[in-house]
């Protein structure tokens, strides 16, 4: 290979210890997915705090639109990290080269569609989500000025995306730490100190967003390895763009088609008031950094295989799918016991009415057992799309997550009043999926996915 040896050692999985290469890759993962789900929660305590408990409401319940959106594109990151992590392991440079450039000028194009549509759409779909008069202005103010800034964001998860498929998960570590440090002190400056109210914390998030952005293409465009961006040569090449799209497509659509499916769910929850909107919220934002660790866990396994099975070491890829799953669980456990033990007080965070404490402690409590039942599901779906096979873990979330959810949830609504049976309808959810994908990885041969040669 035409690259430092030195360095193509350091970043690739093929070689070594399996629990070494994926814990070492997964915990700069994971540590960068914490600050970067920081930028949301912030905003989330800030306003909860200094605003109210209706901005908590706003801010918080925006979560499945913005998803809804962000979650096509990172389907789509998710396939381009799959082409470029094999052709990296099969040490093919010009894959790799033709890779990044067919990513980069995808990111364009997609950044176009989701920030126009996304604007466009706002509106519908806080209607279409029942949510009510006091808190509708402020989700919509917020949620056109995120939107209008989300080129950041893509590009940063896009080029994060192209640095973790060579094995690098540190720098964008770095730069996610450095941003959402500002993003914090940007909140105190336009919500607390400007008195800004919920536009404060969008503006706040959005130039953090284009900050880190800035940094990773910085730092891509400056690589002397095969996987710097070389801007004269960005372009869609077609057989690139098609590898893309048959990995990346039935991700985009199962977490697009998911998170959509969850602007249904918030609406059984706004029929129980904006104190329950903010006490699962609360409980949502806690949730996304307690769930960070697994996925980041299940994102390690995905870029461990894909390098593998590029490199031709299928064996390899399937023990290091069954670490994953073992690593998965003793998160898991250590994850459920402190929350817990301390929901209340980590409800407290965000705001201190008693019936946000009391609903976000209720939600904490009931579904955090369940984390143990997410592992398989996360674990070999990231096992799958790093073979390359995509659209057995879009069919079996998209019919475990929003077919037989909505089924639950409909059903539920019409039996009962308690906001319990509701809420149980995502782990419900988690249980079914991770049954039916441990059924389907056991009985297919992980090597025949492969999509490049060495």
């Amino acid at each position: 290979m035409s690259d430092g040896n030195k360095t193509k050692k350091q970043t690739l999985m093929t070689e070594g210890s399996i629990v070494k290469s994926l814990l070492l890759f997964a915990l700069p993962l994971m540590v960068g997915n914490v600050f970067q789900q920081l930028y949301n929660t912030v905003d989330s305590i800030v306003v909860g705090n200094y605003v109210g408990k209706e901005a908590l409401a706003a801010v918080g319940s925006t979560d499945s639109i913005v998803n809804t959106f962000i979650g096509f594109f990172t389907g789509l990151s998710t396939g381009a990290g799959v082409v470029i992590s094999q052709y990296y392991g099969a040490e093919d440079d010009e894959g790799v080269a033709r890779s990044v450039q067919t990513t980069i000028a995808l990111t364009f194009i997609m950044s176009i569609f989701c920030t126009f549509g996304a604007i466009l759409l706002v509106p519908k779909l806080l209607v279409l989500m029942g949510t009510p008069g006091d808190v509708f202005d402020s989700a919509q103010s917020y949620l056109r000025i995120y939107f209008a800034g989300v080129t950041g964001l893509l590009f940063y998860n896009m080029g994060s995306g192209i640095l973790r498929a060579v094995g690098d998960s540190k720098r964008p570590l770095y730069f996610l730490i450095f941003s959402t440090i500002l993003n914090i002190l940007l909140d105190i400056l336009f919500v607390v100190g400007l008195n800004m109210g919920v536009e404060g914390a969008g503006y706040a998030t959005i130039i953090a967003q284009g900050v880190s952005a800035l940094l990773i293409l910085l730092v891509l465009t400056m690589e002397k390895r095969n996987y710097r961006i070389q801007w004269r040569r960005v372009r869609l090449h077609k057989n690139i763009l098609r590898q893309i799209i048959t990995v990346g497509l039935p991700a985009a659509l199962q977490m697009m088609i998911t998170s959509f499916s969850n602007v249904f769910v918030q609406s059984y929850i706004n029929k129980f008031g904006s104190a329950a909107m903010a006490g699962w919220s609360s409980y949502g934002k806690i949730d996304k950094v307690c769930m960070l660790p697994i996925q980041s866990v299940g994102l390690s396994v995905t870029t461990f295989v894909g390098q593998n099975l590029g490199a031709g070491k299928a064996d390899r890829a399937k023990k290091g799918t069954g670490v994953g799953i073992r690593i998965c669980l003793v998160t898991a456990v250590v994850l459920i016991i402190p929350t817990w033990i301390f929901a209340p007080q980590l409800v407290g965070l965000f705001n201190g009415d008693e019936e946000v404490l009391y609903y976000g402690a209720l939600f904490m409590r009931l579904l955090m057992p369940f984390y143990i039942a997410i592992c398989a599901n996360q674990v070999y779906a990231g096992s799958l799309r790093g073979a390359g096979n995509s659209t057995a873990p879009m069919i079996i979330m998209m019919s475990c997550f929003i077919l037989f959810r909505q089924i639950y949830l409909f059903a539920m609504s019409r039996i009962t009043d308690s906001v319990i049976p509701i809420a149980l309808g995502y782990p419900m959810g988690w249980v079914l999926c991770s049954i039916i994908m441990t059924i389907y990885y056991r009985t297919i041969d992980l090597g025949k996915y492969k999509l490049t040669e060495k």
